[in-house]
């Protein structure tokens, strides 16, 4: 008999003695823990500055949205794969074409909409360039010229205050029309605020992402402050360009975009001097 300093390690090395053995072949199958990479170290971390879909650019959609009571219908769109360009109309208004639909129909477009101011005469009230070609004179004094939308030759557009009178060779495309509603973000001072009338606006994210369309019966001012407070599409806005309104508003949607066609031209509509119309790059 064992002592009984000795029995206590002898049941130690018994019981170990009785565990069934792992097969070698079992040992080397199973697979060894795998450590939690550390971030920044032997990872590369993914690239948060571009939102997920980012990359991708969304087809045309239209939008219909109340903001502050006033309702606003549209188009939004990537100017990566769609752009905007001005339909002018040398011999006045309604010499070649009746309506915003019948400016769409005839250029197999997406989308009309009555773009710049006009004179009593039937002139361009501002300088405007359509496929190159300029019309009209800058305009360097009234409010409703102190906004450009702009496409330069290589394809960029954008939403910008007047300043210096740009060089029209530099130009496919460009609109004096006005006020800016918004610039930077932020509603411009001293906007009309007595008298309503339907409107029609071209936003931008001050990027790819674009928004045209109309809105309801609303002042300049109503208008700047209710783009400041939210967007009719689904991003933020930085800057937004109002065109000619009132009679003028004319705005048609093709039935090539989902919940089109849209027709949306006044009973007292009247011809105007030109159009933006959206097509496919």
């Amino acid at each position: 008999m064992c002592s009984p300093k000795r029995s206590l390690p002898l049941a130690i090395l018994l019981l170990c003695s009785c565990q069934p053995a792992v097969p070698l072949a079992k040992r080397l199958a199973s697979p060894a823990a795998i450590p939690t990479p550390i971030q920044g170290r032997d990872t590369v971390a993914p690239d948060e500055s571009t939102p997920p879909g980012e990359t991708t650019a969304a087809a045309p959609a239209l939008s219909r949205k109340t903001i502050r009571g006033i309702e606003f219908e549209g188009v939004a769109f990537d100017s990566r794969t769609h752009r905007l360009l001005v339909v002018d109309q040398a011999a006045g208004p309604g010499s070649e074409f009746t309506s915003a639909a019948d400016a769409a129909q005839r250029h197999n477009a997406l989308l009309a909409i009555n773009a710049g101011f006009f004179t009593p005469e039937g002139k361009p009230l501002g300088l405007l360039v359509s496929n190159g070609r300029a019309a009209g004179a800058w305009n360097s004094s009234s409010s409703l010229g102190n906004g450009v939308f702009r496409e330069t030759r290589n394809g960029s557009l954008s939403i910008s205050r007047r300043n210096l009178r740009p060089v029209t060779s530099d130009y496919l495309e460009l609109l004096q029309a006005g006020p800016l509603l918004l610039e930077n973000g932020k509603s411009i001072g001293g906007l009309e605020a007595s008298k309503s009338a339907l409107r029609s606006i071209v936003l931008t994210d001050g990027g790819r992402r674009w928004w045209i369309g109309r809105t309801s019966s609303c002042t300049l001012a109503e208008l700047g402050s209710a783009l400041a407070t939210a967007s009719p599409a689904a991003w933020g806005i930085r800057n937004a360009l109002n065109l000619d309104g009132g009679r003028s508003t004319d705005l048609f949607i093709s039935a090539s975009i989902p919940g089109g066609p849209v027709n949306r031209r006044g009973m007292l509509n009247r011809p105007v001097r030109n159009f933006l119309i959206l097509k496919a790059r």
